[in-house]
């Protein structure tokens, strides 16, 4: 790699700025370590258009688990601008409500500024001139931080009417949600944020032009909003740099689950899985043997061990049959079993259905009864293919958004890799009566009426 980069700042921007103490991160220190000056020397050196174009060259992906382009998606936004006194809106998805998944929080509580910076820089790209924070409900802690954190702001002049003589003209909001995992998806976040019921939108119309208050919006997370800062000051060709894959750049990775060391740290695309489980996680812990391993979060598939040295980026693992999602891992050790862990997630899913489509709606429950059965040795011959005609049935294109097919992501890959276990939970004694009663019904054609 050219100039090679050693600088703590150069090499782990997300994350160089934190304390060794963990604690937050405020104004004056943020502004000592760097902070600000992407923000600053943006406002009079670059235009809008600018600031598009270099996060495009930078090649920055989604951090939220879909990998979308950030550039490509500001880039949809409308350029011109009819009304000078209209909003046009950027929305930070801060709902992380995918089970295993806590990267967001680490950046909010410990440097909100960051995102902050984040926020007003791009909303500076796609000309917004407010700005929303959808904050999980139950990050209390986060809320009062990012309270804080945007009153400094306010007060150091970088967010309200002509910021630093510049002309941009930007407020930002913090909007606690009621708790739903549905509003990861944008526009359920939107309906939720106008006071509605938090269901997905028809599409199009996209958020892009028709989004809050039908007004034009950008939708980003957390983790990709904290990136643009360091893009802004190092440029395009360094972010990509970074990486030992096509995917540019660092991203927050963990592992959870029976691990010597649960966390989350920020590493390159490209890293292994094997690398982050045994080099930071520290393995499994004793007496334990990883069993499988879920790449992103609950809703994502399956891996098994002899997936550990693939490449941790979107590609590799989606070629491997999964996805990266937001790459904090689970690791599933061998004394657990795969019908009660599935059965869990799926009880998590089904709980969280807006219930707008009916193969989600009804689909989730009706798989979530099958596991239980299966988990209380009490299933029936017919359940496993059940569950796989419901895999089939609930997958892409087959409901309203990516709720349900995100949802047997989990099942479809525990039965391919674990079917001798779902195999396990069929009662003999069930299944035979169940062929009896079947066995005894008339025959129609028979029937005197």
């Amino acid at each position: 790699m050219k100039n090679k980069i050693t600088r703590l700042e150069e090499t782990h921007p997300l994350t160089w700025r934190i304390r060794d103490d963990e604690k937050t991160v405020w104004i004056k220190e943020y502004c000592n370590k760097n902070g600000y000056v992407a923000f600053k020397k943006t406002l009079h050196q670059r235009t809008s258009k600018d600031v598009i174009d270099l996060v495009k060259e930078s090649d920055l992906k989604g951090r939220g688990g879909a990998g979308f382009s950030t550039g490509l998606k500001w880039s949809l936004m409308p350029d011109y601008i009819h009304d000078k006194k209209e909003h046009r809106y950027l929305l930070c998805n801060a709902d992380e409500m995918e089970p295993g998944t806590y990267k967001d929080r680490l950046l909010i509580e410990q440097l909100p500024h960051q995102l902050i910076e984040g926020i007003l820089l791009s909303a500076f790209a796609i000309k917004a001139t407010r700005g929303y924070i959808f904050l999980r409900g139950e990050y209390v802690k986060g809320e009062h931080i990012l309270k804080r954190a945007i009153q400094e702001a306010i007060n150091f002049g970088y967010i309200g009417k002509n910021i630093l003589n510049s002309g941009f003209n930007f407020d930002l909001f913090l909007h606690t949600g009621a708790g739903r995992y549905i509003c990861g998806e944008e526009t359920a976040l939107i309906n939720s944020l106008e006071g509605r019921r938090a269901n997905p939108r028809f599409k199009p119309p996209f958020p892009a032009i028709f989004g809050l208050w039908g007004k034009p919006t950008c939708v980003n997370n957390v983790e990709t909003l904290s990136n643009v800062p360091s893009i802004i000051l190092h440029g395009s060709h360094w972010y990509k740099t970074l990486s030992y894959s096509s995917d540019t750049g660092t991203k927050l990775m963990g592992f959870s689950g029976n691990v010597n060391n649960p966390g989350v740290w920020e590493l390159p695309f490209g890293i292994s899985a094997r690398e982050i489980l045994e080099d930071y996680a520290f393995g499994m812990k004793p007496g334990l043997s990883l069993k499988a391993w879920q790449p992103g979060g609950a809703g994502t598939d399956f891996l098994t061990p002899k997936h550990l040295d693939l490449s941790m980026d979107f590609n590799t693992i989606s070629k491997a049959g999964s996805r990266l999602g937001t790459a904090l891992s689970m690791a599933v050790d061998n004394k657990t079993n795969m019908v009660s862990l599935v059965y869990n997630i799926e009880k998590f899913f089904a709980r969280e259905s807006c219930g707008l489509c009916t193969p989600c709606r009804d689909g989730l429950p009706w798989i979530v009864k099958i596991l239980y059965s299966l988990k209380n040795k009490e299933g029936q011959s017919h359940d496993i293919k059940n569950l796989e005609q419901l895999c089939f049935s609930l997958g892409p294109g087959k409901t309203f958004c990516a709720h349900a097919p995100g949802a047997i992501e989990p099942l479809q890959s525990a039965i391919k890799y674990f079917r001798s276990e779902f195999e396990d939970g069929i009662s003999i004694k069930k299944s035979n009566l169940n062929k009896n009663i079947i066995g005894i019904q008339p025959n129609q054609s028979n029937l005197n009426i």
